[in-house]
């Protein structure tokens, strides 16, 4: 072919292959072998030879993948990648060779069904760090290689084999992004290496999915990835899961739940007959024809937790997993695996042993491999493929199994402290995950929302019902002004004729023009005038004549003062409704009484108080939850629904009216409408940790133990997210401005993934020399160090996740580790002072949701940083004081006097149990503790209210009065004025104690004690009628308290009045 003078050569070069499950080319080879288009240039034949020359310039590289994605059709523009020593190396940066490429099948690959129900799983291998230090880039050459397995075509396994990684020296953190690599070796241009758009971009420890990511093992990683030796890949596998491939993939991480992701290194020697390579069909090979694999040796492996994967909608998890000892005791103890795909195979019989598919059979017998002389008897039964296992193990035992020997180069893992980074991903999650239009759309089903208020009146309307207002206004005052003037007269009976009229309105016009309370009242008038020009007549602009603006007056006027008089008329009209009284009494306050009467037992007064609240403001979302919370107290579950439906309706988004909702659903036994309000509440709010932490207590009662862990995660990661933005960050420079050494970096460096800067970079291994000087040697001789032990795996409660922590193990030489440790600065982990359980059961606490408290109380015990503390015990006490259990609450209470005996909370609700009880001495302890503390306890209101009620009781007047007294200005009620009137009467304090029982009765006069105790003051001063008066209302009150009934009695034969009825 030659080229045109525009530089186009048009080839129209067509080549076809099949694509078969059967064949040659399957749907795994499209998913991750790319087609490789190599350009060759045919030099002119010289004289006398025999062959045209011909010269490789360079190779494209073409993705198969939208094939899979459902496209018959599509075409591409490949970048041509020049080869090493290629023309095209010496071309400008700007010129750059492509080709046009069109690609089409017949049909799709994929039917409608496997578009829809199938996936593709994206495998990404990117370094394993910290690899022993027997690994060393000297010697004879070694294939460091990871494996696994997955289904693909149903249950048939798909092995992933990732070769060649390169072993790299310390002093330098691999640059993020940069780009993946194909899992093939015969792309032999460097540039066609990359798979295009496809990056490896890291992120913040924090947000990873596995192992080491807390703040305590934060040093291990730094050092990990920037000091220590690593492996790195970078390659990514793709594979096309079929639908029961997929099925079958949720089935097995929802068994085992971690998946064994292998390790080995095999060294490669010379080959010795010249045979060529086969065609790489599991991954990245060796270089073909020129070296073959031996044994392998540093066998471990990896389990890497997947089932992150069936949590709603997430399609991707990265992490970084700790590389252990192969061992085959504990790779079927975690996984139900009795297959190693390393060594049951081999790594270079592999690709030979599974087929033309590529693929395992589930019931194909072990083959010998070429490492024969390994092939033991008695290792049959842990060298058949997994599928065999799974299909029963309950009966297998693997004690007289080989594995029980110790596998020492593997443990060199361990003692090294080798983790490996690796990424699954999959194209579509593998449970979806319901969108939040869609939740929001079953919320409204269920609780429709409240229509609209109407619209306040506006425009024209408005204007002139202002203009009633202020004529209503000044005719009132003007009222005043004439009372004040010639009320006198009018008393003292004057004859008022019409010259007397006359006369006091010439006399009132001159006191208003005086005084100026005439020019006063036209202000007012004023603005209400302008708004009715602008609103009704439409009047914004100057008039264009004298003339049109003297007959907009005239009708002004008249029209102004016709409404003058309708507003008079309406005025003075006897049908005119009297005003609403005044009201006393706050939404607040009302709150307060209704806990008052609920703490003391009084339920039906506690209802009265909610229901008041309720029919002043019914638009007040708290009001309703209130009431709903109360009804949740007093187990009318019915009623506490309406209340929270009636909240949920007046705003669809407010989050504790979502949970209340659920939290009633799941009473009601309807779980799956609990489910939907509980998942509508982590979509509007997703940064809300007590919606995960009650959505992971709902799946724990529903036995769903992986949701458990999905939400509990959730909210762990939000806390920890919460308490890293209230730690100031560390500083990044020292204080002479100098960039800290790279054995600094673990307490500097913020994420996980920021890149170091290229002054570090540069002078990290210097830094590490420096390091060794005497003068920095400041930790304890060796006999005196602790060591810290590395524990080998974690396991995870079902119901919560835990994080594995682990010690910096000792390495190298003693010197270096005695300096390092000097060196770094210790990581302060965040530790949260309340876990997501107890902000939980502090919430479900005072909404009144008991069942919920205690699956939340039960998680704190199993929590990494909770446990039975101080909280947890004194949360337990207050759930036995609504169910009236007084042993157990005690109990509690005397456990958290154990771990916080100065904790005012404790001894206030010591001091209600005492109370409840009877024993009003211990309570009178307690409460005056409680009082003498710094720090108030939550409730002091209560505390005041029954300590006073004690000093009453035991004729303590005057401190009675006193703690009344300041219970009243922090809190005032009805019960604090009362409390205080009382103690005044005993005090003959008579006109104090009328003063505080008429704030008590201001605050609620349908309290009979009150009206009673008034009766008695009234008595005392001789005031008959009041005395009267104040009976009969504590009579028609019912008054409950007979000594004080008898007391009245003997006041009035005392006195000789105060009963009528005599």
């Amino acid at each position: 072919m030659e080229a045109s003078l525009e530089g186009n050569v048009k080839y129209n070069y067509r080549a076809n292959f099949d694509c078969h499950p059967d064949g040659p080319h399957t749907l795994d080879d499209v998913a991750h072998k790319p087609v490789l288009l190599t350009v060759i240039e045919v030099l002119p034949k010289e004289k006398k030879q025999k062959e045209e020359k011909t010269a490789t310039l360079g190779q494209a590289v073409l993705d198969l993948l939208p094939l899979l994605e459902g496209l018959c059709f599509f075409s591409s523009t490949l970048q041509v990648h020049p080869l090493p020593g290629s023309p095209l190396e010496t071309l400008r940066p700007d010129a750059k060779c492509a080709i046009d490429v069109s690609v089409s099948v017949q049909e799709s690959l994929l039917s409608p069904t496997q578009l829809l129900e199938g996936n593709l799983l994206r495998v990404t291998v990117e370094a394993a760090y910290a690899v022993p230090e027997a690994f060393v880039p000297t010697g004879p050459p070694q294939n460091y290689m990871v494996g696994f397995q997955v289904p693909a075509v149903g249950e048939k396994e798909c092995p992933f084999m990732f070769k060649n990684g390169t072993l790299k020296l310390g002093g330098e953190r691999e640059p993020v992004p940069r780009p993946k690599k194909w899992p093939v070796v015969n792309i032999l241009a460097p540039g066609g290496q990359n798979i295009p758009d496809s990056f490896i971009v890291g992120g913040p420890y924090e947000e990873e999915d596995g192992e080491l990511t807390t703040a305590e093992e934060r040093e291990i990683r730094i050092q990990g990835e920037i000091i220590k030796k690593r492996i790195v890949w970078d390659l990514e596998r793709r594979c096309y899961l079929d639908p029961a491939a997929v099925l079958c993939l949720q089935k097995r991480i929802a068994d085992s739940r971690y998946w064994p992701v292998e390790m080995t290194r095999v060294p490669l020697v010379a080959s010795t007959k010249g045979k060529t390579g086969k065609g790489d069909k599991g991954g990245g090979g060796g270089v073909a024809g020129t070296v073959e694999e031996e044994a392998i040796s540093f066998h471990g492996v990896a389990f890497v937790n997947l089932v992150p994967l069936l949590y709603p909608g997430v399609k991707r998890i990265r992490g970084a997993f700790r590389v252990t000892a192969y061992h085959d005791s504990e790779v079927f103890e975690k996984t139900k695996v009795l297959f190693s795909l390393f060594r049951d195979i081999g790594p270079q019989g592999t690709i030979a042993k599974l087929g033309m598919m590529g693929l395992l059979a589930p019931h194909t017998k072990n083959l010998p491999g070429k490492n024969t002389k390994e092939d033991k008897p008695k290792e049959s039964i842990l060298r058949k493929p997994s599928m065999v296992a799974r299909k029963d193990t309950s009966d297998i035992t693997i004690d007289g199994a080989p594995s029980a020997v110790q596998n020492l180069e593997g443990q060199q893992y361990v003692e090294s402290g080798t983790f490996l980074v690796i990424e699954f991903a999959l194209d579509k999650p593998l449970v979806p995950k319901r969108l939040p239009e869609e939740l929001a759309s079953r919320v409204r089903e269920m609780i429709p929302p409240r229509p609209q208020l109407p619209r306040k009146t506006a425009g024209a309307k408005k204007a002139v019902e202002d203009y009633h207002t202020q004529i209503t206004s000044i005719a009132d005052s003007i009222l005043d002004e004439y009372h004040e003037l010639f009320g006198r007269s009018l008393a003292e009976g004057l004859v008022v004729d019409s010259q007397v009229l006359e006369d006091q309105k010439c006399q009132l016009n001159y006191e208003l023009n005086s005084s100026g309370k005439y020019f006063a009242f036209k202000e007012q008038l004023k603005h209400a005038v302008v708004k009715i020009v602008r609103e009704k007549y439409l009047k914004t602009n100057a008039f264009d004549s004298l003339d049109q603006l003297q007959a907009f007056l005239s009708e002004l006027y008249v029209y102004l003062v016709d409404q003058m008089h309708v507003a008079l008329n309406q005025m003075l009209s006897h049908q005119s409704q009297s005003p609403p009284p005044p009201v006393f009494t706050t939404s607040d306050q009302l709150r307060l009484f209704a806990r008052e009467a609920q703490m003391n037992g009084d339920f039906a007064l506690a209802s009265i108080y909610y229901q008041e609240r309720l029919a002043r403001d019914r638009q007040d979302i708290g009001s309703w939850l209130d009431y709903g919370s109360f009804c949740l107290l007093t187990e009318d579950i019915l009623k506490a629904q309406e209340c929270f439906y009636e909240a949920l309706a007046l705003d669809a988004n407010h989050l504790p009216s979502l949970l209340l909702c659920g939290i009633v659903a799941v009473m009601l036994e309807k779980d799956e409408d609990a489910e939907v309000y509980f998942e509508d509440a982590t979509c509007i709010e997703p940064s809300s940790i007590l919606a995960w932490t009650i959505l992971g207590l709902f799946y724990d009662m529903q036995g769903n133990t992986i949701r458990v862990e999905m939400a509990f995660h959730e909210a762990s990661k939000l806390q920890k997210a919460h308490l890293a933005k209230e730690r100031p960050p560390p500083e990044s420079v020292d204080g002479g401005g100098r960039k800290p050494p790279a054995s600094r970096l673990g307490s500097m460096i913020p994420t996980g993934e920021e890149l170091v800067s290229e002054e570090t970079l540069e002078t990290s291994i210097k830094t590490q020399v420096d390091l060794l000087e005497p003068t920095l040697t400041l930790s304890l001789p060796e006999e005196e160090q602790v060591p810290v032990p590395m524990p080998k795996s974690s396991k995870r409660l079902s119901v919560i996740p835990s994080k594995l922590k682990m010690g910096i193990p000792k390495e190298g030489a003693k010197s270096v580790v005695v300096t390092f440790g000097a060196e770094v600065a210790p990581v302060v982990p965040l530790v949260p002072t309340i876990t997501i359980f107890m902000e939980a059961a502090v919430f479900l606490l005072e909404a009144n949701a008991l069942q919920f408290v205690h699956r939340a109380l039960a998680h704190e015990l199993l929590c990494p940083h909770g446990g039975p503390s101080c909280d947890y015990y004194l949360v337990l006490a207050q759930t036995y004081l609504h169910k009236a259990e007084y042993g157990k609450m005690e109990e509690c209470l005397e456990l958290a006097l154990q771990i916080d005996y100065l904790n005012p909370n404790i001894w206030a609700q010591k001091g209600h149990l005492s109370f409840l009880t009877g024993n009003t001495s211990e309570a009178k302890d307690c409460y005056e503790r409680t009082i003498s503390f710094v720090t108030d306890a939550k409730d002091m209101h209560f505390v005041y209210l029954r300590l006073g009620s004690i000093y009453l009781e035991e004729k303590e007047y005057d401190k009675a009065k006193n703690i009344y007294l300041v219970a009243s200005k922090k809190s005032p009620s009805c019960l604090t004025w009362l409390g205080v009137g009382i103690a005044c009467y005993r005090l003959k304090e008579f006109v104090e104690a009328e003063d505080a029982l008429s704030e008590a009765n201001a605050l609620n006069n349908n309290n009979a004690e009150v009206w009673a105790y008034l009766a008695l003051v009234c008595m005392q001063g001789g005031r008959q009628l009041e005395a009267e008066q104040s009976y009969k209302y504590a009579v028609k009150l019912e008054l409950a308290n007979e000594l004080l009934l008898q007391e009245i009695k003997m006041v009035q034969q005392e006195v000789g009045f105060g009963d009528p009825s005599f």
